[in-house]
């Protein structure tokens, strides 16, 4: 099979002038600023995970300035890892493209070999098939991350159990669980049974997150938006209590129940 062809880039010089230019100067601040000189793997880490959740909060705000400049924040971050790693010769920044770009070739053999597919779940499966095998895991589940927030890692287990063919056929039967769950849970919270209580809130959780999938809703962007929308209206109460001359801890539940519905009507 013949490689493929993209259309051609007008921009593609002045995108690699940019690249060139972040790396010179990232060399020049590593080499001359006392701040950046004295950064590591470990020191950068927890600075990483902060811009990867400003630029999550940019994309829900579809704010797309802040979404290009928080991309520029993460790209800085991978090529300051990469420097880095070359001062100790282990990798640099061109190590690391071309892993990305021979790995992407190996897990689409459907654009860069003979192997045919018929639609998109066909891809996903495949793809996790060729990872298994790459990485050796002696378990399909080996590469979740295990720092990963609970929802998202249920969320990584479940597509990874579907990669390989460990799934519900119909999302009826995903709902039938989930009914399921909610009457085992019922039934423990009214038994009084601390212990299980626990065990079966986070049995619904798991259920409802794997019948997401079925109805193509990411549970932690529908979280996420629920969150702002709870904060929005919630602080559109506290503003309309002042108005009034009224402080939130002070009204009854009643009274915050009007200031409610008038934050539920914006």
């Amino acid at each position: 099979m013949s490689t493929p062809k993209s259309a051609p880039d007008p921009h593609r010089a002045e995108k690699l002038q940019a690249f060139d230019r972040l790396l010179t100067i990232m060399d020049e601040l590593r080499e001359n600023c006392p701040w950046d000189m004295k950064q590591t793997l470990t020191s950068l880490r927890h600075l990483t995970i902060e811009e990867t959740y400003e630029l999550s909060d940019a994309i829900l705000e579809n704010d797309l300035e802040e979404i290009k400049k928080e991309l520029g924040d993460i790209m800085l971050h991978m090529i300051f890892y990469s420097r880095i790693a070359s001062e100790t010769k282990d990798f640099h920044i061109g190590d690391v493209l071309n892993s990305v770009a021979d790995k992407l070739i190996r897990r689409h053999p459907h654009i860069y070999s003979d192997l045919e597919v018929d639609n998109e779940e066909a891809v996903k499966q495949n793809w996790e098939k060729i990872k298994l095998r790459e990485k050796g895991n002696a378990s399909v589940l080996g590469g979740v991350p295990k720092s990963l927030p609970a929802l998202v890692k249920a969320m990584r287990i479940q597509e990874k159990a579907q990669g390989v063919g460990f799934d519900w056929p119909q999302k009826e039967q995903v709902w039938d669980k989930v009914q399921e769950e909610l009457q085992e849970f019922q039934e423990t919270c009214a038994a009084g049974e601390a212990p299980r209580i626990q065990e079966e809130f986070g049995d619904l959780l798991f259920s409802l997150i794997n019948y997401s999938r079925f109805i193509e809703v990411n549970p932690e962007e529908a979280l996420e938006r629920t969150n702002i929308k709870f904060i929005k209206r919630f602080q559109f109460m506290e503003k309309a209590a002042a108005l009034d001359g009224k402080k939130i801890p002070d009204l009854s539940l009643e009274e915050m129940d009007e200031y409610w519905e008038q934050a539920k009507n914006l």
